[in-house]
């Protein structure tokens, strides 16, 4: 069998775990944790998957899938751990994940973003507990926060409870000030090496100067500002100051005359041209942008109704990743070069690692958090670690902005060369959806043999849109060498 269809075929099983609390197949294994290596398929770490089933026999992975409590059929647990291949990296080396971010040394990147995943002393001193760096707690302001319910909302992909979008309607923190801030206190005081930093928002100069001041007084490492909620029931605040590059260069300096501790400006997506409010903030002498929050939405879920209404609120998730992306390059490509922490649809190592190469010396991450729990931090630190193995990279500030020479403008794209798709027939099915999209969406470059259910191209029309090979379900177009169009000779 082809390493395509093996890679395949397992991350499409391990997707369809419902990753238990006490995992039933693992504590009828006895001998291993099939649990624990489905969930590092599941987070893009199939090889080292291995370590944690290496001595379990068929008999023990047998009891496991029999124990398998899955709503429609067992995850074939046998056939997906016989699939994996062994792994090629040393993990006897493995390095560290410690960055600078604005002169704060940090264990790893992986921070906690500021919303539901860290309300209280518990929950974050939970996660700092599994590994997580750091965290921007949740948004602390002077206003009376009362809630909605119900407040969530999701898009789903094919499996039931993995959703790629998620829609929120949660505000700020609901607990007094005081609260909040001896919570931060306590956390600085009983986690000394974890990064404590409070996200804040205020009304005035006043109000955003006080809050910061409290936050240093905590002992917090440094305070985030929240330019960036989407959906504030106060006029003035959030995305409404995000918007206004006056604003934000305002309130941000009137924090940095305020406190010591280094001043993150968190960015909105919800603006044509990000870089004007995050130049902005930088001429208030901001050390550091987040970015992004989420972005304004709609779902049209009558589940998600609050008495019978609805709204416009944030959206996050899986989903909203390139855009973050986009966001975030624009701030990078600034002539200013600022410090960069990335947010938005970080569920895996890999997804982590393309803001880190867009720039961000840390990731913070929500959303993945709220479907699957802090225990994705192991497989985050795993995945980086052996990444930068394979690279033959030994200290992660040296991936850093790695990727942004690569990003040029559409108008600067090489346009006199063309890449054909390349066809294995070995790991084509025959399905023909490579025809079907090519003549409904493409250029009718692809015939397709329906007695020998092959698919064969017409190279005289196509056009290397590559089309046919992201809608290949089993990988089985690949990419030809880049030539010269025949036009352009």
């Amino acid at each position: 069998m082809e390493y395509a269809h093996r890679k395949m075929n397992i991350y499409e099983e391990a997707i369809h775990c419902l990753m238990c609390l006490d995992a039933p197949c693992t504590k009828a294994c006895k001998t291993g944790d099939p649990a624990r290596a489905i969930r590092a398929i599941r987070f893009d770490n199939h090889k080292p998957a291995l370590q944690w089933v290496k001595d379990c026999s068929d008999e023990d992975l047998e009891r496991a899938e029999q124990a398998c409590i899955h709503y429609n059929s067992p995850i074939r647990i046998r056939s997906l751990i016989r699939s994996i291949l062994d792994d090629d990296v040393d993990n006897s080396h493995y390095p560290d994940l410690s960055i600078d971010f604005c002169g704060i040394k940090c264990e790893n990147p992986f921070f906690l973003a500021s919303s539901a995943v860290c309300t209280n002393y518990e929950m974050v001193a939970h996660a700092f507990d599994m590994g997580w760096a750091g965290v921007f707690y949740k948004t602390i302001c002077l206003e009376d926060i009362y809630e909605v319910s119900p407040r969530f909302d999701a898009m789903y992909a094919a499996a039931r409870g993995d959703f790629y979008g998620f829609r929120n309607m949660e505000q700020l923190s609901e607990n007094s000030v005081e609260v909040d801030f001896d919570i931060l206190h306590r956390l600085k005081r009983d986690y000394p090496t974890k990064i404590v930093v409070a996200s804040i928002m205020g009304k005035t100069e006043e109000e955003w100067a006080t809050l910061a001041k409290m936050a240093q007084e905590a002992g917090c490492d440094a305070v985030e500002l929240n330019f960036s909620c989407p959906q504030m029931k106060t006029e003035g605040m959030g995305s409404d100051v995000g918007q206004s590059p006056e604003l934000v260069e305002a309130f941000t300096a009137c924090v940095k005359r305020a406190v010591t501790i280094p001043v993150i400006a968190k960015m909105t997506p919800n603006i044509t041209h990000i870089t004007e409010p995050a130049e902005a903030s930088l001429l208030g002498g901001a050390d550091a942008l987040s970015a992004i929050n989420t972005i304004k939405s709609v779902t049209m879920s009558q589940k998600a109704e609050v008495s019978d209404q609805r709204t416009i609120s944030g959206y996050s998730g899986r989903a909203v990743r390139p855009i973050a992306l986009r966001h975030v390059l624009e701030m990078a490509q600034m002539p200013q070069k600022p410090v960069l922490s990335g947010i938005g649809g970080i569920e895996t190592w890999r997804d982590a690692l393309e803001f880190i190469q867009l720039g961000c010396s840390n990731v913070q991450v929500c959303t993945a958090v709220m479907q699957y729990g802090y225990r994705i931090i192991d497989d985050l630190i795993l995945g980086l670690q052996r990444y930068m193995v394979k690279c033959g990279v030994t200290r992660l500030q040296e991936l850093v902005g790695e990727q942004l020479p690569s990003f040029t403008k559409p108008s600067d794209l090489n346009r006199t060369t063309i890449v054909y798709p390349k066809f294995n027939a070995e790991q084509c099915v025959g399905c023909g959806r490579c025809a079907i999209s090519c003549s409904d969406g493409g250029h009718q470059a692809i015939v397709f043999d329906v007695e020998a259910r092959r698919p064969r191209l017409v190279g005289t029309k196509c056009v290397g849109c590559h089309l046919c090979r992201l809608v290949c379900p089993t990988g089985a177009i690949g990419l030809s060498k880049r030539v010269e169009k025949k036009s352009a000779k």
